[in-house]
């Protein structure tokens, strides 16, 4: 509402994945329409409308609601590459995008791994084939969007995605400046004004020193995403939950188990959410020292049927075991939903009353916060007005004066930050380094409790997270495989299992509660 009123006669654009919204799962179509209606009130003008598993009929209610609305409807091709994956495949998404009804196409290339032959050959058979307006996302972590991009134009797409100088590259997109001068004084020339560019670039310079401390670690380009294929922001992503799980030095580990996890799923493009299911799933595998030990919810869904169709079949064994005997999903997921804005609703006002909140003159709006963020929307609610329950406002770096020459420091140990990675040195008389080792990625946390001798076999947290459900009860007794909590990690929900029968003993977590890697969480007897 505050960006329309400053720019009330640019178009806002937004993704929205299509029936999973801004959330990680299915809604009924009840709520899907309610949502569309709220943000095209609240100014928004184009949707680019995509689905993590290419599934066109995930997008049809979407798209089908922004047009029905009066706003721009873009459906997408989530470009990715596989066995499964050819030139034909991308033409049929295209039809089938087109029978539903949609204003544009965007090719939406969240990896950077759309080659510049690939760019021309895709562009120029949809644009051969279709009359319909064609855009082009590419991000700029392999290093290759920038020809994409050129090629794309050369093949006559009609609009590309690129960022202001400032916030351009590594995980997000070609520079905006670059390509205007790349296209000045051809037929393709933007008409854009350097200068102004400029000007906009210089701004932005000094919003992103702010935020500084919550950028990645890539400096340029990153090579092992044509291999993994993860997004920008997922690559950032992991980055930071490796590191809030004490385990930065597996990124080489989780990149290379990634495409595995991957095939394991259908060749299922890697974007939200499955870019975070398939890198989350890879953590565990990881983590955990043995693939499949644990399966995370979202990814036994994938394995059901629960998302939509894959590319090709799952693996069959590992359907076999998150189905227990049961049977796939084969119609269009939210064909099983019921209508639930309603429900949804009249619990967020019950909620809502329980703690004091004041919902909004637009109640809707915040029944929509929390039913999509479900596990911190009520906390956003309960302090919007108090930003400092957040987070402090990022500030930029101040320049820290030159310190004057002093004698060397006595000898010591010390550590020392390069890059973002903690190294402990010693330190001679003289200042002479004559160690140097990595430190831990982490604050070196307190042991965890130890199960007293006897007590029966600790279960322990297999990531660093907070709890979400306390499923076991004290005394309960429980078979091989039951669920005994729900922990949120990295954004999703892990079920940790009983490795055997037993009794449940000495509950030591409730909902809520933030544990580290290896704290017990109960017993089993």
């Amino acid at each position: 509402r505050e960006l329309k009123k400053a720019m009330p006669k640019t178009p806002l654009q937004m993704l929205l994945r299509g029936q999973n919204l801004l959330g990680y799962r299915h809604y009924a179509d009840d709520v899907v329409e309610r949502f569309v209606e709220r943000a095209v009130k609240n100014g928004m003008d184009v949707f680019r409308v995509f689905d993590a598993m290419n599934d066109p009929r995930n997008m049809k209610a979407a798209l089908q609601a922004v047009r029905s609305h009066g706003a721009h409807a873009q459906g997408t091709l989530s470009y990715t590459t596989s066995p499964a994956h050819t030139l034909q495949t991308w033409l049929d998404l295209t039809e089938q995008l087109l029978e539903t009804g949609v204003d544009s196409i965007a090719i939406k290339d969240m990896s950077g791994i759309l080659t510049p032959m690939a760019a021309y050959e895709l562009v120029s058979e949809i644009k051969k084939r279709y009359d319909v307006r064609l855009h082009l996302h590419c991000h700029a972590t392999t290093g290759m969007a920038e020809m994409a991009l050129l090629k794309a134009i050369e093949a006559g797409v009609d609009g590309v995605d690129t960022a202001i100088s400032s916030m351009s590259a590594t995980y997000g997109h070609p520079a905006t400046e670059a390509l205007v001068a790349t296209l000045a004084g051809t037929e393709h020339d933007t008409g854009l004004d350097i200068l102004k560019l400029e000007n906009i670039a210089a701004y932005f310079r000094e919003v992103r020193k702010k935020y500084h401390a919550f950028e990645g670690q890539l400096k340029g380009y990153d090579s092992r995403i044509l291999v993994a294929q993860v997004p920008g922001g997922m690559l950032a992503n992991l980055e930071s939950q490796l590191k809030q799980q004490n385990a930065a030095d597996k990124l080489d580990q989780v990149l290379a188990e990634i495409p595995r996890v991957r095939e394991d799923l259908g060749f299922i493009p890697l974007v939200t959410p499955t870019s975070q299911i398939v890198g989350t799933q890879a953590v565990l595998n990881v983590l955990t020292g043995e693939r499949y030990k644990t399966i995370a919810k979202e990814t036994a869904g994938i394995l059901k049927g629960e998302y939509g169709h894959t590319p090709v079949p799952v693996n069959a064994a590992l359907q076999a075991r998150v189905l227990e005997g049961g049977a796939p999903v084969t119609c269009r997921p939210a064909d099983l939903l019921k209508p639930e804005l309603a429900e949804l609703e009249a619990d967020v006002r019950r909620q809502a009353q329980e703690k004091g909140i004041q919902l909004a003159g637009n109640a809707i709006d915040d029944v929509l916060t929390v039913a999509l963020f479900p596990q911190i929307g009520l906390k956003f609610l309960e302090n919007r007005h108090n930003p400092a329950a957040f987070e402090p406002v990022p500030q930029a770096e101040a320049a820290q004066p030159v310190a004057k020459a002093e004698k060397p420091a006595a000898s010591g140990i010390y550590t020392v930050e390069v890059e973002g990675k903690a190294f402990v040195v010693k330190v001679s008389d003289g200042g002479d380094i004559s160690q140097l080792t990595a430190a831990s990625s982490a604050p070196v946390q307190a042991a965890s409790p130890v199960a007293p001798a006897g007590a029966g076999t600790p279960v322990t947290a297999p990531l660093a997270g907070n709890i979400w459900k306390v499923i076991a009860t004290e005394g309960q007794s429980v078979a091989e495989g039951d669920v005994l909590l729900i922990l949120e990690a990295m954004k999703m929900e892990t079920e940790i299992r009983a490795a055997q029968a037993g009794t449940v003993r000495g509950i030591a977590v409730k909902s809520g509660d933030a544990v580290s890697v290896g704290d017990t969480l109960m017993t089993l007897a």
